[in-house]
């Protein structure tokens, strides 16, 4: 069985973190709930995995908003 495949020095963000960054959501509870329930598309797709890792340029899609995963490198 394969890793996740990503360069170990990738920048990577869990998708119930971002939802809380991106104010879509207040707290983790709020952002289980949501990402469970099958609210949440990651890249098109419905996403129920929590944990899932985003990297730079996935697409996420919540409540009809739509937004691109971006790193800022400093």
């Amino acid at each position: 069985m394969m890793a996740n495949n990503l360069p170990p020095d990738e920048p990577t963000i869990q998708l119930d973190q971002f939802l809380k960054v991106m104010n879509f959501v207040a707290t983790g509870g709020q952002a289980k709930a949501m990402i469970q329930g099958g609210f949440v598309d990651v890249n098109g797709e419905t996403e129920t995995r929590r944990k899932k890792k985003l990297r730079h340029g996935d697409i996420v899609s919540f409540e009809g908003e739509t937004v691109q995963v971006e790193f800022n490198e400093d």
